[in-house]
């Protein structure tokens, strides 16, 4: 076992790690910015909700499905020239941070339209018969009552781009996924390949692990 992983390149696994972090990272940020005001607009316009209008939902629950179903391999190859556009390559971290948003965001947004629902009816009505307006009641009742669920959901989106962002190696995205492509699988060193598996499994358990705390902490409040 010493010999296997005396000839891994720890600096080469170091980089990698520290590209996937970046790639989950910033991939969380725009996808929660995105999708935080997407999933309280689907909650909003959806049936028997303050600004119900079926049109605006039905638009954007189409669209949120559609971007959910879409395999995200598939995605990833999809949006190169979009990529492309916005980036100006498709390669790398950067490059592969736009379909991580477009797979993340939707994702995100309908745990929060989710964690929305759950919301008892009486605050929201208790809160308007107060004179309170929309704004007032997003922020003064639903999103505080709604923060452990949407904490919730932020993590389980970021362990799902984890798993996204080794996706985007197979077309050379970067980080532990590209490590384990390249040198893993097509040069046949598995050391490297277990090395990664290995890293990405105690990132999902530390991200778990956070995530939990939080909930825990904000449902005692």
């Amino acid at each position: 076992m010493e010999d296997l992983l005396i000839n891994v390149d720890w600096v080469e696994i170091g980089w990698a790690s520290w590209d996937t972090l970046v790639m989950v990272g910033l991939s969380l940020l725009f996808s929660v910015l995105i999708g935080l005001p997407l999933g309280v607009l689907l909650f909003l316009t959806g049936k028997r909700q303050l600004l119900e209008q079926p049109a605006v939902y039905s638009v954007l629950s189409f669209l949120v499905n559609v971007l959910r179903s879409v395999p995200f391999i598939i995605l990833l190859i999809v949006m190169i020239p979009v990529t492309v556009m916005i980036i100006g390559t498709s390669l790398g971290v950067a490059g592969a941070i736009p379909p991580l948003v477009a797979g993340g965001a939707p994702f995100f947004a309908r745990l929060v339209e989710t964690s929305l629902r759950e919301v008892d009816r009486g605050i929201i009505e208790a809160t308007q018969a107060m004179g309170a307006n929309i704004r007032q009641i997003i922020f003064g009742a639903l999103l505080p009552e709604a923060l452990p669920g949407i904490i919730a959901a932020v993590t389980v989106t970021a362990i799902t781009l984890v798993s996204y962002a080794a996706m985007s190696g197979v077309v050379g995205g970067g980080g532990l996924g590209d490590l384990a492509i390249r040198f893993g699988y097509q040069r046949f060193q598995t050391d490297v390949m277990v090395i990664t598996v290995a890293l990405l499994v105690i990132f999902v358990q530390l991200l778990q692990m956070a995530g939990d705390r939080l909930v825990l902490y904000f449902s005692r409040r």
